[in-house]
């Protein structure tokens, strides 16, 4: 029994833990990562951002600059689509425009915590 614990202790140091999704590290990824094209308010070179969970790929209000591809792909943004988005667009969607991806898993998680953050405006 004492050494079941203890190799299960030992086989524990190996096994990467789950990373906790921070929404403020996400924030603060996202004005490095991201606010270069895309805003939370207000489209620029690339859509704005507030309400994206639950919302069609390819028909943010007001921007008109989608890829055909993106605006045919018939996702919806959920958290799964957004991590596959993020980690690697051209595979999810090919011939979409956006060329920056997110490698980390973790990154992807804050960024994506921190976008679950931003309900729709009211209108």
């Amino acid at each position: 029994m004492l050494k079941t614990a203890i190799g299960l202790l030992f086989l524990t140091q190996f096994i990467p833990s789950a990373h906790a999704a921070d929404p403020v590290r996400g924030q603060a990824l996202y004005q490095a990562r991201c606010a270069a094209c895309h805003s939370v308010d207000f489209n620029g070179v690339g859509p704005a951002h507030r309400g994206v969970f639950g919302r069609l790929a390819g028909t943010a209000k007001g921007f008109a600059n989608y890829s055909a591809a993106l605006k045919r792909s018939g996702l919806t943004w959920t958290e799964a689509n957004l991590d596959r988005w993020l980690a690697d667009p051209e595979a999810l969607v090919p011939g979409q425009a956006m060329g920056v991806n997110l490698s980390d898993a973790g990154e992807r998680a804050d960024v994506i915590a921190f976008l679950r953050t931003l309900a729709k405006n009211k209108e």
